[in-house]
């Protein structure tokens, strides 16, 4: 029994990819999640935007986020839906509806990984099942969401409460300025890997999900970060698809996104299938 090499274990794990990328159900996937989260985005946003009001916090935090890291035409149509204020029993009714919608992008990814990680023998414990789990993962996100957008506005105010007193104001200060977007990578990464962790119906171990959870917590920015630059200087969205462009942005930025995530859940389950191979031999 021995571990492999690196270079050895990574062309090993490149054609477990492969291989497992070659079966049809896959040919779909990416559009499947493109989809549906293009139908959950905006429910996840009012959810969001009830939870910051609990803690007394604008949406211009949301706003600012979404102009800074979405330059592009599509924001616009997530940014008019934060002017939105629902009250009173409506409010009520509104965040049942939101939680419903929000979680069939959970739901589609919960199949996914099944799939995956049971070699094509299962996709879930059945449509109801699947779609109540679905639900609590999707409002444990999204208060982790909105709990790490409560960090970065309070962060340096609680910083300074607990240990101004000790070392200074000026100094507590600096400090927030250096870790609070090294805070700001751990929540998204956590984010990330509580979903790959819980949705798979099977309990697997955290450090199975690390792998495709950095991959994905990276790939998902420098896929934004690319795609905004692309979408600044190609004016032929307008071109082809006229009033429609800004839905085709998303669309596609959706889809990109998707993929992403879904070569996570192919690198977690490929990664251990390596490893697991390495010490057999």
């Amino acid at each position: 029994m021995k571990n492999l090499d690196a270079k050895t274990r990574a062309m090993q794990i490149l054609r477990l990819a492969r291989e497992t990328l070659k079966d049809p159900y896959y040919q779909g996937a990416a559009a499947e999640l493109a989809f549906y989260f293009l139908l959950s985005i905006v429910p996840i946003f009012i959810l969001i935007s009830q939870v910051l009001g609990v803690f007394s916090i604008s949406l211009e935090s949301m706003r600012s986020w979404l102009k800074m890291d979405m330059n592009m035409e599509g924001a616009d149509m997530l940014l008019s839906m934060l002017s939105y204020s629902p009250s009173g029993a409506n409010s009520v009714f509104l965040g049942i509806t939101a939680v419903w919608a929000a979680s069939r992008s959970q739901f589609s990814m919960m199949r996914i990984i099944n799939y995956t990680l049971t070699n094509g023998h299962s996709t879930g414990q059945g449509y109801f099942r699947d779609r109540l789990r679905s639900l609590k993962t999707v409002m444990i996100t999204v208060f982790t969401i909105g709990f790490s957008l409560v960090i970065l506005v309070y962060g340096e105010v609680i910083l300074k409460l607990v240990f101004g007193v000790v070392v200074g104001t000026e100094i507590a200060e600096k400090t927030w300025l250096m870790i609070r977007w090294p805070v700001a990578a751990a929540l998204y990464f956590l984010m990330i890997s509580y979903n790959y962790y819980v949705l798979p119906t099977h309990k697997i171990p955290y450090k199975a999900v690390v792998p495709g959870s950095i991959f994905t917590s990276v790939g998902l920015l420098a896929v934004t970060f690319g795609y905004t630059i692309y979408t600044n200087i190609s004016s032929n969205y307008d071109i082809l698809y006229g009033s429609f462009s800004n839905i085709v942005v998303l669309m596609f930025w959706f889809y990109f996104l998707s993929w992403v995530m879904f070569l996570g859940v192919v690198l977690n389950k490929v990664w251990w299938q390596s490893k697991h191979m390495s010490r057999q031999i």
